[in-house]
């Protein structure tokens, strides 16, 4: 009996961290699955309602990452959601952040990248093309610490005077 119970009670946490990990779709919605690019990635597409694409982008603690979102049409916008997060908002948006999004990632997680076509906005047209780059960027390099200055030996560049 405790064994089928803590076996259900393992399945049902394995769910929730499963649902966590997937994101909710909108009406007409198609998920893309990517992985982390080794080199950098573009992708396009159109955003229009009801027939569009999002992506799920795993990325790992410690990686550089830049996320770049273009489009010709001032209505088209990307945003960026932590399916690991508990609340439903966006960790970048374009409306508000800019075109880029540059960081070191702090946790192992999963972004949901949604391109949409904002509905509030007075405008023509059911659509607009989009691209987004998916940018791994090298690690920076430590800089490097300067040595303790030496009071015991003159500078190079500047002789002891002469008595």
């Amino acid at each position: 009996m405790r064994k089928a119970l803590a076996t259900g009670l393992v399945y049902a946490l394995l769910a929730l961290s499963a649902q966590a990990q997937s994101p909710e779709l909108q009406p007409g919605e198609r998920l893309e699955k990517l992985q982390f690019p080794a080199a950098t990635m573009e992708l396009k597409g159109w955003t229009k309602f009801g027939n569009s694409r999002v992506y799920t982008l795993p990325v790992k603690a410690g990686q550089h990452v830049k996320v770049s979102f273009s489009t010709k049409s001032k209505f088209a916008f990307l945003a960026i959601f932590d399916l690991a997060a508990p609340d439903d908002e966006a960790i970048f948006g374009t409306d508000e952040d800019g075109e880029t999004y540059n960081v070191t990632v702090k946790n192992n997680t999963t972004w949901l990248l949604r391109p949409y076509y904002s509905k509030a906005s007075p405008r023509r047209g059911l659509g607009a093309p989009y691209s987004i780059l998916v940018e791994p960027q090298a690690s920076a390099p430590p800089s490097p610490t300067p040595a303790p200055a030496d009071d015991g030996k003159p500078s190079p560049l500047f002789p002891a005077r002469q008595p």
